[in-house]
């Protein structure tokens, strides 16, 4: 029961700042992008996710939810010949930033979702996002003040150095944000 405990205050204390590293309340960061989202123009704009890892996994399962579930474009970069090809030819450090330079317009927003805040291709897909006049969201944990945490217009981060936690908790508030932008849409997913 020490494992559920600790992650629901975890998850109780997961903190939000927006792109001038001021505080934000949860529900009020969530509001915000469930807007965002619900009134994206289907036909330009989109949600991207990159992540590497377990959060390469949240990356797809969200973006196949919000495709699915509240009929918003949405897509991970994280196809394997993708991946393959960017980081032997450029270096696994542009791995996303490429994808992001060519394929993301104004108006997109990019969900970069890495524990560490720290992974150099996460950190330079999210600075080039912000060049394509992108809407980032940042999804970090570990250290309060991991770069990522200082990247996006808004910035959940998640007090543990633990994997597990970090991860669950990024997983909750993509769902949280996805069956939100359903309600708000009037969908049944």
């Amino acid at each position: 029961m020490n494992y559920f405990n600790q992650l629901k205050n975890i998850l109780l204390n997961i903190e939000v700042t927006d792109g001038k590293r001021r505080t934000m309340p949860l529900d009020k960061a969530i509001s915000k992008i469930t807007g965002l989202i619900a009134s994206l123009d289907r036909r330009t704009n989109k949600i991207i996710f990159i992540g590497n890892g377990g959060s390469a996994s949240i990356a797809s399962h969200i973006s196949t939810d919000f495709l699915k579930n509240a009929d918003v474009p949405a897509i991970a970069f994280n196809d394997a010949s993708l991946l393959t090809c960017l980081s032997n030819d450029l270096g696994y450090e542009h791995v996303f930033e490429k994808p992001v330079e060519m394929l993301s317009s104004a108006g997109d927003i990019l969900f970069a979702i890495s524990s560490s805040g720290a992974s150099t291709n996460i950190l330079k897909a999210a600075s080039r996002a912000m060049n394509n006049k992108c809407l980032a969201v940042t999804m970090s944990g570990f250290k309060p003040n991991n770069p990522l945490r200082g990247i996006g217009d808004i910035n959940f981060y998640v007090p543990s150095h633990s994997y597990g936690y970090v991860e669950i908790a990024h997983l909750v508030v993509c769902h949280c944000i996805v069956d939100r932008v359903v309600e708000k849409k009037g969908r049944n997913g």
